[in-house]
Parts: structure tokens; sequence; C-alpha cells
């Protein structure tokens, strides 16, 4: 098919399209151009994405010997796998219940979802911390993962997700004998791998970068996650390293970017899933 084949319509979308990629892609291609630059190469009046001297082993080892980035990412996976868990095994059970089964407090419980999803973790930041503090949690996995394991957007998503499910494989499943336990874990959760992978890649991204919380409940360095670890990369500096910092900043962001691309199929699965109605 030739372009003067194509539609007017579809030649403006996919136009706009790809200004959107070059607009959302262009920090990151900075980001990877300066992690092989020299200093002498980034303070300089030419802007050119090309290094003059290519200085990638020199910044990337860096990166991986001023901290210890091997532990910051296993933190990382620790921290995030363990939230992820968690906020499914709750999640899950809650959403079906309110999505296929009927009870008074159905109604109530949905409004406190969509209350939940007001609340952001700074407002309740104070009182988990003087919690964790005098239960002595404090530079823990456990000060990390706790305050996330219930995740009003995750009952939200799979909600959703679970209305566009046909009723007649619930009947299915209860007149087969299994009880609402049995239904969940061998009807409901093998249906909804879309839908948590989908919800997987929210929660990942956004507790792999956040930086909030861990700056409040960590201040040892063992239990640093990938964006806290960057903070101590800064402070280990003599002066402002940004090839060095940038290779740091690439390390990080790199296995995020690969679980993307790995799991994109089936994210835009849930993701479109999710918003039928049932």
């Amino acid at each position: 098919m030739t372009t003067s084949s194509l539609p007017l319509g579809r030649i403006i979308r996919l136009t706009l399209l790809c200004l959107g990629a070059i607009v959302f892609l262009a920090p990151y291609v900075f980001m990877i151009s300066t992690a092989g630059k020299a200093q002498s190469d980034i303070f300089t009046s030419s802007l050119s994405l090309i290094p003059e001297h290519f200085n990638y082993v020199q910044n990337f080892t860096k990166a991986l010997g001023r901290v210890p980035m091997g532990r910051l990412l296993w933190n990382g996976v620790v921290v995030c796998g363990l939230i992820f868990f968690f906020q499914v095994l709750v999640a899950i059970p809650c959403a079906y219940a309110m999505a296929k089964l009927r009870f008074r407090a159905a109604r109530m419980m949905m409004v406190l979802v969509m209350l939940g999803l007001l609340v952001p973790i700074h407002a309740t930041a104070l009182p988990l911390y003087v919690a964790f503090d005098r239960a002595s949690l404090l530079n823990s996995y456990a000060a990390l993962v706790a305050p996330f394991t219930i995740s009003v957007f995750a009952i939200f998503m799979f909600l959703q997700f679970f209305r566009a499910m046909p009723d007649d494989l619930i009947h299915a499943a209860r007149l087969d004998g299994m009880s609402e336990l049995g239904i969940v874990a061998r009807v409901i959760v093998p249906n909804a791998w879309p839908a948590v992978t989908a919800f997987a890649i929210f929660s990942v991204v956004a507790h792999w970068n956040d930086l909030y919380w861990p700056l409040v409940v960590i201040s040892r360095q063992d239990y640093a996650t990938p964006p806290l670890g960057l903070m101590y990369f800064r402070a280990a500096e003599a002066g402002d390293d940004y090839g060095a910092l940038m290779a740091a900043t690439l390390t990080i962001t790199l296995p995020l970017v690969a679980v993307f691309l790995l799991a994109q199929k089936r994210f835009v699965e849930g993701i479109t899933m999710t918003g039928l109605k049932g």
C-alpha cells in the first residue's frame, strides 16, 4: 500500500503518534547519549547526541563501583515482588466478591474503594512512620512493603475485569461443587492473567520508581531501593559526574523497559478487557 492510498485521517493519526513517540523517547535517548560522554563533552555549547569520545565503559564502571548497584537492584526486585504478590493476593478475592457475589455491603465497599483512590501516601506518611518506629521496623523490607499490600486501584481494576466475565462460568463451577475459594483459585485466577499482567506493570513501575516512602523509612544503604541508591551515588561523588550518573540511571531503568517490552501484548490485552462492561 502506497502513501497516496492512505486516508488523510490515518496519515494525521500516524503523524501525531510519531510525534508523541519522539517526545516521550527524547529524554531516554538523551540519557543514553549522556551515559557515553566524558564530562568535557557534556558541558559544551554544541548539543550532539553522538559522543565525540565514547566513555560508556568508564561511566558504567563508575556507576557499578561507587554504589552497590547489584544490591540496589535486588532490593528493588524484592520490594516490588512482595508488594505485587500481596496486592494481588488481597485484591482478587475482594474484587471477585464485589463483582460476582450479592451482599448488602457491596455498594458501601465500592464507595470505600473509590474514596481510597483519593488518599495519597503523603497523607498517611507521618502516622505510618511513627508506627514503624515504635515497632522497630524502620530500615527493613517490612517498612517498605507493608503500607502498599492493599491496593484500592488493584481492587477497582480487577473489579471491572471480573464484571466482564460471564456469570455462567461461575454457576457451572458451583454446580460442580466448588467452594468460593476454589472458584477464585481454579476459575478466576487462570482467566485473570491479562488483568494481572496489566496491573503488574502499573505496580512495578510505581514502586520501582518510588523515592518518597523509601526516603522516609530507610537510612541504611543495605535496604535502599534503586531511586534512593541514585541519591547515595550523587552523595558519594566529589562533584556532579553526569556521565556516570546517567549510566547509573540507565542501569536502573533498563529492567523496567525490558519487562514492559516482554509483557506489552498482555498489558494491552488486559487494559482493553478491563474496560469492558459485563
